[in-house]
């Protein structure tokens, strides 16, 4: 029987505080892929930089996370933009990153929309044409993530793209398959084998436990586990083991 896999991917280069204290290295042996912020909400060319060395020692794949232009939210807020002013914020932020990692002889294996844009994505088709418009004037060959069960993977897929489904283990779901906002107080888990035994559940059993109790089915290629997650690097190390033990190989996407 062959192995089931699936990949670990962790947002990224978001702060440069952990960036220089380790913080964020401890994450890359438990991850198979990384999100690296690229100039939008978050990140520069020195983080860029110093996150695609770390991910490059450690043999995991990188990506682009591209979120709306508005660092003082954290891109974490929606903003009114033209659909074309989308395309071309993701693809200048994907061509910036790009530029980072040549420079440092690697290449992008991926494009994951962050915050708000991902969110607002997940339920709106023309947004995430404009999202896979951007992508496309990069390479069409990039897996685009977008929420597993939303009209958003659909979008990437009959763009031409490949694609990857996205769950997480560090977030609460609604009845409805979204996720729970992150202006209420039980949006995330925290506790790491908490996060361990959803993910497990999610690509063991392609289900989630919603905030009411009830199963949503969930199909997934790709677990993510937020960088900026209080105790992040201990609840990646309890996935990855959960997952392990249970007999699922991690592989990166691409």
């Amino acid at each position: 029987m062959r192995m089931k896999t699936i990949d670990l991917n962790c947002d990224m280069g978001e702060i440069a505080a952990d960036i220089d204290n380790g913080a964020q290295e401890l994450l890359m042996p438990h991850i198979t892929s990384a999100n690296i912020a690229c100039g939008g909400h978050a990140g520069d060319e020195s983080t860029m930089r110093a996150t695609v060395e770390q991910a490059q020692r450690w043999r995991v794949a990188i990506g682009a996370h591209p979120g709306y232009p508005d660092r003082a939210n954290f891109g974490r807020l929606e903003l009114d933009l033209p659909l074309e002013a989308v395309a071309d914020c993701v693809y200048r932020q994907i061509a910036t990153l790009a530029a980072v990692a040549k420079r440092c002889g690697a290449t992008l294996a991926h494009v994951k929309p962050h915050g708000a844009l991902y969110n607002l994505a997940a339920r709106d088709g023309a947004l995430a044409r404009a999202i896979a418009d951007g992508a496309a004037r990069f390479s069409r060959r990039v897996v685009l993530v977008g929420l597993a069960g939303s009209p958003m993977v659909d979008a990437f897929r009959r763009a031409g793209f490949r694609t990857a489904a996205e769950a997480f283990a560090d977030r609460r779901y609604e009845p409805d398959g979204s996720l729970r906002s992150r202006r209420l107080p039980d949006a995330l888990i925290t506790d790491p084998e908490t996060a361990a035994r959803q993910a497990l559940s999610i690509a063991r059993e392609g289900k989630v436990i919603a905030s009411d109790g009830s199963e949503i089915p969930i199909a997934a290629d790709t677990i993510c586990i937020h960088g900026d997650t209080p105790g992040a690097a201990k609840i990646a190390e309890a996935v990855a083991r959960t997952l392990r033990e249970a007999g699922l190989r991690l592989r990166p996407l691409g």
